[in-house]
């Protein structure tokens, strides 16, 4: 069971570097919903749970359309709920929320599968890179604040990554020498050389106003670039084209450079 180091609303600051900068994935502003963000809290803790949701239904702009106690029932309230973003406890009973990512992320059907915050006590934690594996879209320390809470929420669901560049480059990097995998460069063939070298800077961490710098382009050419990136590797987000430049090689851990 999984034990909060704060209750949320109410918790100390966290360090910078260790909580995802809402900012710094997109050098933009925290974007706007033309509808309420619908929210799964699944956490084991019942506190906890109803802690979150309580604080989440504060917004104006989000509705909390369900909690589970566990990973099966994470599942089964989202197929039910069809949520935008679901906050995702990292170890629960039952099945955990690394195997509930999985699952949701499987599943087929005209509706997308929901955004997953991963919810973990230290930000170094092994399960975290297993959940961005799965599919989650970032990770919030247990001790967010609440204004950081919101923000994460909001650009999850517009469909930004969260993750730092620094904790990009810290937690990824990490984990891929860890678990090294072979490398599937043949994944990459669909790209041109411009779009390689532009998924090789997202996985260093660069977010685009420095990606725009790095290439010597207009902001909205690296967002071009990106989009199709994701596009033709079939990715959903950024977070997912960090994890794939590492598991193709890439980019090849502590190296600085591509392989």
């Amino acid at each position: 069971m999984t034990t909060p180091e704060a209750t949320p609303g109410d918790p100390p600051e966290a360090a910078p570097e260790a909580v995802a900068e809402t900012n710094a994935a997109t050098g933009a502003d925290v974007p706007t919903q033309p509808h309420p963000v619908r929210i799964v809290v699944a956490d084991d803790h019942e506190v906890v749970r109803a802690g979150y949701a309580g604080l989440l239904a504060t917004q104006p702009d989000f509705t909390v359309v369900g909690t589970a106690r566990d990973g099966a029932e994470a599942v089964r309230v989202c197929r039910e709920q069809r949520p935008d973003v679901v906050l995702m406890d990292v170890r629960m009973p039952v099945s955990d929320g690394i195997q509930a990512t999985a699952e949701l992320m499987g599943d087929t059907g005209p509706a997308q599968p929901p955004r997953v915050l991963i919810l973990t006590t230290f930000d170094l934690d092994e399960h975290v890179y297993d959940a961005l594996i799965a599919g989650a879209s970032g990770f919030l320390l247990k001790d967010v604040t609440a204004e950081r809470l919101f923000d994460a929420v909001r650009v999850v669901a517009a469909g930004e990554a969260l993750l730092a560049p620094g904790v990009t480059r810290r937690l990824i990097a990490e984990f891929a020498r860890l678990k090294p995998r072979a490398p599937r460069r043949d994944a990459l063939a669909v790209l041109t050389p411009r779009e390689s070298e532009v998924l090789r800077l997202l996985a260093e961490g660069l977010s685009n106003p420095e990606l725009a710098g790095r290439l010597h382009v207009g902001e909205e050419t690296v967002k071009t670039h990106v989009s199709r990136v994701l596009s033709k590797l079939g990715l959903r987000d950024r977070t997912q084209a960090v994890v794939m430049a590492y598991e193709t090689g890439l980019v090849v851990p502590g190296a600085g450079s591509s392989a």
